[in-house]
């Protein structure tokens, strides 16, 4: 009978090494640590916002997924103020950094070929959605060029992949995503039901409508990517995207990168409201929570 998934966290049965801030996923191969920028390898930080350590507000529910799992005890705060839209605008909200994992993964990753990196989320109550925003994910590629993929950036694209969630009008979710554009990309990106589109950014919006967030509002969701390296010259990268254990958005025939100096690099770990316009920015305060920050090396 094939191994059970460990948790939400890890939807995979078999893994090699990682790390995980789940005081309650005990497994030989995790070092668990604290939820802290050190411990965690936070860096280039976006210094106009704040991503506080603090006790998150108890649930008003537990999801299906967190019956082995209690709800943490200690989360990073988002707060999005009313009239905000990305950490550089005038009225800075969310926040922005990228995170490599304690120093035994970051060298792991030098060599890694799959990983899958995770993290709980919950959203305030009465959370209003207005026209969409971002939340964390996974990025990698070469060197200093992995940095910055995002945003409509033209340059040194196949030398770098982002991987963000997005929520819409609603709570409907999408995978938003930069990857090198090659027509294969291109191709397998547009295919994902149930709406995948390029955007003007250069980003693609894939698999719209595949999940839903609402699921997060007052009370913990699970975020997993599966991001799987291809070999160089082949176009056999895959993506796997997990909401609360369970696999939403599956991509496979993906280049991730050109040549070996392509690595997962480990999380983008932003979210904002935004769009850069105005019309995208949050119509009052609003705060979420972040937890449970988790890497694995599968391969």
């Amino acid at each position: 009978m094939p191994q059970p998934p460990l948790s939400p966290l890890i939807p995979i049965p078999n893994f090699l090494t990682g790390f995980t801030t789940c005081t309650s996923l005990n497994d030989k191969r995790i070092q668990i640590l604290t939820l802290d920028d050190q411990s965690l390898g936070v860096h280039r930080i976006s210094h106009s916002t704040t991503h506080n350590t603090t006790i998150p507000p108890p649930p008003q529910s537990l999801s299906p997924s967190s019956s082995n799992i209690p709800p943490p005890n200690v989360a990073w705060e988002a707060y999005y103020p009313k009239g905000s839209i990305n950490p550089t605008a005038p009225i800075p909200g969310g926040f922005s950094f990228y995170l490599s994992g304690p120093p035994f993964f970051s060298e792991a990753l030098e060599g890694a070929k799959e990983v899958v990196m995770s993290y709980r989320m919950m959203l305030a109550e009465e959370w209003d959605w207005v026209k969409g925003g971002k939340l964390p994910g996974v990025f990698g590629g070469v060197g200093g060029s992995a940095y910055g993929c995002t945003g409509g950036r033209k340059e040194q694209r196949c030398q770098c992949f982002d991987l963000r969630l997005m929520w819409r009008p609603k709570s409907v979710g999408e995978l938003y995503t930069y990857l090198p554009p090659t027509p294969r990309n291109a191709h397998q990106l547009s295919r994902v039901p149930p709406l995948s589109k390029e955007n003007s950014d250069y980003g693609y919006s894939v698999g719209r409508g595949s999940f839903h967030l609402d699921r997060a509002v007052g009370r913990w969701m699970s975020v997993a990517f599966r991001v799987k390296l291809n070999d160089v010259g082949e176009e056999n990268g895959e993506i796997t995207l997990y909401i609360d254990g369970s696999p939403v958005i599956s991509i496979d025939r993906l280049s991730l990168r050109t040549s070996d100096e392509g690595k997962i690099m480990g999380m983008h770990f932003q979210t904002f409201f935004g769009g850069h316009a105005g019309d995208w920015a949050s119509s009052k305060d609003q705060r979420a929570w972040f937890a449970d920050v988790t890497g694995v090396i599968v391969e």
